[in-house]
């Protein structure tokens, strides 16, 4: 195996209990770093990335049991589908809280050890839907939109430091979030071949990514191959968004 500059190094990643967090820990794994799992259940470490003690509290026991973290994949996230005029106060706070909030608790509590080290790369795992509307899905994309200019913001920031910070932004994958928004079989078939009722097209290359696809692409971003690449936010859509 070449060396991708991931070999040795600790790695922690929230949402790591299943789908895109399960497949990100398992694939560093594989490129032989240390892996830290965060996610409320699941996951080796369990924490609340909406509360600032308890993700103060794991971040403070993986660097003390494990070392310097090197690598921060932000993954956990909660969708929550509805109307904006549906929308529950709770329904908008928990959306922000986990998403959005969850983001900025760990990324800063990560980076404030970095920084002195002038050392790191932070990857969040975002969604096509922040950069396109759609419908019944307003929180969630406001809220990923939030994240993902935060995650640049923080690129600029950190940049002087040497630490890199890049989003990833899946479209339908294959995971239990996806899955809960069919009601039948054909389920993956319409999301194939889109929708123009819900303004919605379909996805050019004819398939829905596997969580493994966007592993794939957060293991690249943390790497050293893309070593000059910091503040960008990757689309692995299969050209569902049109995006340029």
């Amino acid at each position: 195996m070449v060396d991708q500059g991931i070999g040795g190094r600790v790695a922690l990643v929230t949402g790591a209990g299943r789908g895109i967090g399960a497949a990100v820990a398992a694939a560093l794994t594989e490129a032989g770093a240390i892996v830290a799992g965060v996610d409320l259940k699941g996951a080796a470490h369990e924490a609340d990335v909406s509360d600032v003690d308890s993700v103060e509290e794991v971040v403070d026991h993986v660097e003390r049991v494990l070392g310097p973290i090197s690598i921060l994949v932000n993954v956990a996230g909660v969708l929550r589908m509805g109307r904006i005029l549906d929308t529950t106060d709770e329904d908008w706070r928990r959306t922000f809280a986990v998403n959005t909030d969850g983001v900025f608790h760990v990324s800063r509590a990560v980076a404030r050890r970095m920084a002195p080290r002038r050392a790191g790369v932070i990857v969040t795992v975002g969604s096509n839907a922040s950069g396109v509307p759609r419908a019944d899905m307003g929180a969630y994309a406001a809220s990923k939109a939030a994240t993902t200019m935060f995650t640049r913001c923080l690129g600029l920031e950190l940049a002087e430091h040497g630490i890199r910070c890049n989003v990833v932004s899946p479209g339908s994958t294959d995971t239990e979030m996806q899955r809960a928004l069919w009601t039948d079989d054909e389920g993956p078939a319409r999301v194939i071949a889109g929708d123009p009722a819900g303004f919605r097209v379909g996805i050019p290359l004819g398939r829905i990514a596997d969580p493994a696809d966007i592993a794939d692409a957060v293991l690249f971003l943390v790497s050293d191959r893309a070593r000059h690449i910091t503040m960008q936010n990757l689309y692995v859509d299969g050209g569902a968004t049109l995006r340029a």
